[in-house]
């Protein structure tokens, strides 16, 4: 009888996972892939090996093909390979596929071939449809994929990509989250709520501390409003300058002329 060699823990037999709606749009993620290119920028061109996931990408490889081109930007010979758990979305990407662009079937245990270690992965608008619970074993098991300098971004944006809010994670643990917005679609900075990572949506209510962020955005966003008389990204400006007094804000003026603020993560994280 042959013996069935049994398999690592980290390569299931099966994709881990739930099949995702696959909802995707050209440049849907825009904003997060800017921050990325930018924040990330640094470890990307020191790394020994730039490959980068898109976890999840949909319906549509429109994701990859964009975030290979943005990563590019910063480093000439980044790659990314595009996983899906839906094995029809994978048979439907491979016309995109091309030097630096691949597309495999897999889940979030993330099945690169020799053991690679990516630089990034990415996995936008994934986690939505599952529990609160589960957030933090499914932050786990990506985190320990990554590469030493390896950078985990987990978050949730609209249909059009005007509004997003995204976790920034290393491999030690979560870092930051960071709050992004097309300024003209903007009523109130806590408009974003509802585009907060499974991790914080459901608490944003009294008593936790990104109720208490978003509470103090408005109250902040409304004292600046003689500012939007000069244009909504003075008026964002104002409105961060002032609620950094009060909350550890980590990026400065050139990111949030982009519509863009960033806090750590400890300044929101659930309590409990």
């Amino acid at each position: 009888m042959a013996v069935r060699t049994p398999r690592s823990p980290a390569q299931p037999s099966r994709p881990v996972g739930a099949v995702t709606r696959g909802t995707t749009n050209p440049n849907r993620l825009r904003r997060m892939d800017r921050w990325i290119a930018d924040a990330h920028g640094p470890a990307l061109r020191r790394s020994a090996d730039p490959v980068a996931v898109d976890l999840g990408y949909g319906a549509a490889p429109w994701t990859a093909v964009e975030l290979l081109g943005r990563l590019r930007t910063v480093r000439g010979d980044a790659s990314v390979v595009g996983v899906e758990i839906e094995p029809a979305r994978v048979a439907g990407a491979q016309p995109y596929a091309r030097d630096g662009l691949s597309f495999r079937h897999g889940g979030f245990e993330i099945p690169l071939d020799g053991g690679r270690r990516p630089a990034l992965i990415r996995a936008a608008n994934v986690l939505r449809q599952y529990d609160e619970g589960e957030v933090a074993a499914v932050w786990d098991r990506l985190r320990a994929r990554l590469a030493p300098d390896g950078l985990l971004v987990e978050g949730t944006c609209d249909e059009i990509g005007r509004r997003h809010v995204w976790v920034a994670l290393g491999p030690e643990g979560p870092r930051t989250v960071t709050f992004a917005t097309r300024l003209g679609s903007l009523d109130t900075p806590s408009d974003l709520a509802e585009r907060l990572p499974k991790a914080l949506i459901h608490r944003n209510v009294p008593g936790e501390p990104v109720h208490a962020f978003l509470r103090d955005f408005d109250r902040a966003w409304a004292a600046a409003a003689p500012y939007a008389a000069l244009s909504a990204r003075q008026r964002w400006i104002r409105t961060v300058s002032a609620l950094r007094a009060d909350w550890p804000v980590v990026d400065g003026l050139r990111r949030w002329r982009q519509g863009e603020v960033t806090v750590t993560w400890e300044s929101l994280a659930p309590r409990g």
